[in-house]
C-alpha cells in the first residue's frame, strides 16, 4: 500500500426535500451573492430553480444565472461565467445539475478568483490552480461525483481538446443531495451516469499496486451495490431505495476513497474523452464502449487481478485464472449492454470509423506520443491505437 492523504471535505446534505436546505448552506459558507449555473430547461420547468431562488432570497443572499450548460462542457460558456460572476462580484458560484453544471461551475471558481489568466490556461496545463472560489452543488443526476470530487473536465470547441484539471481547490463546500430530482432523467442519461460511476471505480481497481484489502473491500462493495442498484434503477427509476444507492455510489466513486494507497489509471477516461471531444459523444457511453478492448489488451499483465475481480464482484467460480479473468470481462460487458450502452465505437453515435480517425484519436489522446496513458499498463499511442482498433466495429 501506498503512502496517501484521503480529503473530502465537502458537506453532504442528502434526502427528500435537501434542495431546501441550499439557502441555509450558502449562508453557512459566507455566500452574499451567488451565480446560479445550471444547463437546459429541465430545472425551471420542473419549478427546482425556482425553489432554490426562494431559498436564497429567504437568506438574504443576491444571486444571478448562468445557463445552457451542455454535455461534455465548453470552456466558452465557463468564460462567459467568469465574466458574469466577476460583473456580479459573486462569492460563491452555485450549480444546480448534474457533473457538466458542477464541472462549469469549478471552472468559473477558478476563473473569477483568477481574472488574469484565460481559465483554458489551467485546463491546459500551463497554469497552476492556486486559487479559487467557493462552489456549491444541487445535484440533480447521479454520474460524475464531481459533487464530491477534485476534478473538473472542460471541452474546447475551438480546438477540439477536452482535457480536466485535479486540485483539492475543485472541492465543493457543499453538496444537496436528493434522489427524487434524478426520477425524470431520461433513460439514456441514466444508464450512461451508472456506467460512469462504474468506471471511475475500475480506473482505480486495476493499477500496478496490489495488497491493499481495505480499498478492495470498498471498491469491490461499491461495484456490487452498482451492478444490482443500477439494474433496478433502469428497470424503475421511481425507486427510490435504487435512485439513492446509485447516487451515493456517484459520490463515493470519484471522491478518491475507493483508490486509496495506489495510484490511478485513467486511460479509459483518457481514451473515451477523445471521442467525446471529436464526436460529441455521451462520456459514459466512450467509457463502455473501449473498456473491454483495453481489458483484453492488458489483462495478461496481472491475470490474477482480474481472475479475482471476477470472484470478487461477479461471483464467478472458474479454476484456471485465465478463464475467470476473461469471463469477468465478458461480465462486465454484460452489464453494460443490460442498460443499452454501447460495448464497442460501431454502437456510438459515430459509427465504425476510418483507420486514419483511429490514429489521430491516439495520437490526441497521447498529445502526439509524448504522454503516457494510465498506470495499469502505460498507453503509448500505438497501443491507444490498437485499443481503438480493437473496439472498432457494430
Amino acid at each position: 500500500m501506498h503512502s496517501f492523504v484521503q480529503y473530502t471535505p465537502t458537506e453532504i446534505v442528502f434526502g427528500k426535500d435537501a434542495e431546501r436546505e441550499t439557502g441555509r448552506l450558502a449562508k453557512k459558507w459566507g455566500a452574499a451573492r451567488v451565480l446560479i449555473v445550471y444547463g437546459g430547461g429541465s430545472v425551471v420547468r420542473s419549478g427546482l430553480l425556482d425553489t432554490i431562488e426562494k431559498e436564497l432570497d429567504e437568506e438574504g443572499i443576491g444571486y444571478d444565472e448562468l445557463a445552457g450548460v451542455r454535455p461534455n462542457p465548453r470552456v466558452s460558456l465557463a468564460r462567459e461565467g467568469v465574466r458574469k460572476a466577476i460583473a456580479l462580484g459573486a462569492d460563491m458560484i452555485l450549480a444546480v445539475g448534474g457533473g457538466s453544471v458542477i464541472d462549469t461551475a469549478k471552472a468559473v471558481a477558478i476563473g473569477a478568483a483568477s481574472p488574469e489568466t484565460d481559465i483554458w490556461e489551467f485546463w491546459e496545463g500551463r497554469q497552476k490552480v492556486e486559487r479559487s472560489m467557493p462552489v456549491g452543488a444541487v445535484l440533480t443526476i447521479s454520474a460524475a461525483g464531481s459533487e464530491m470530487s477534485d476534478s473538473s473536465v472542460l471541452t474546447n470547441e475551438e480546438t477540439g481538446r477536452k482535457c480536466g484539471v485535479s486540485s483539492d481547490l475543485n472541492r465543493p463546500k457543499f453538496a444537496v443531495m436528493n434522489p427524487e430530482l434524478t426520477f425524470t432523467l431520461p433513460k439514456y442519461q441514466l444508464a450512461c451516469g451508472i456506467v460512469d460511476i462504474y468506471m471511475h471505480t475500475l480506473e482505480r481497481y486495476f493499477t500496478p499496486v496490489g495488497g491493499n484489502r481495505m480499498t478492495d473491500e470498498i471498491a469491490e462493495g461499491l461495484l456490487r451495490t452498482v451492478i444490482e442498484s443500477g439494474q433496478k434503477a433502469y428497470a424503475d427509476q421511481t425507486d427510490y431505495e435504487a435512485m439513492s444507492e446509485i447516487m451515493w455510489c456517484g459520490s463515493l466513486s470519484h471522491n478518491g476513497i475507493t483508490g486509496l494507497g495506489r495510484p490511478r489509471d485513467f486511460a479509459n477516461h483518457k481514451l473515451g474523452h477523445e471521442l467525446s471531444a471529436m464526436f460529441d459523444e455521451t462520456h459514459g457511453a466512450t467509457l463502455s464502449a473501449v473498456w473491454g478492448s483495453w481489458a483484453r489488451y492488458v489483462y495478461r499483465l496481472d491475470v490474477a487481478r482480474f481472475a479475482h475481480y471476477g470472484k470478487s464482484v461477479w461471483r464467478l467460480e472458474y479454476e484456471e485464472e485465465e478463464e475467470a479473468a476473461l469471463a469477468a470481462i465478458e461480465k462486465t460487458e454484460e452489464f453494460f449492454r443490460s442498460l443499452h450502452v454501447a460495448t464497442c465505437i460501431g454502437e456510438l453515435k459515430t459509427g465504425v470509423l476510418p483507420d486514419e480517425t483511429l490514429h489521430k484519436l491516439a495520437q490526441n489522446a497521447t498529445k502526439g506520443d509524448t504522454i503516457r496513458l494510465g498506470s495499469f499498463k502505460e498507453l503509448t499511442a500505438h497501443d491507444a491505437y490498437e485499443i481503438y482498433k480493437e473496439a472498432n466495429h457494430g
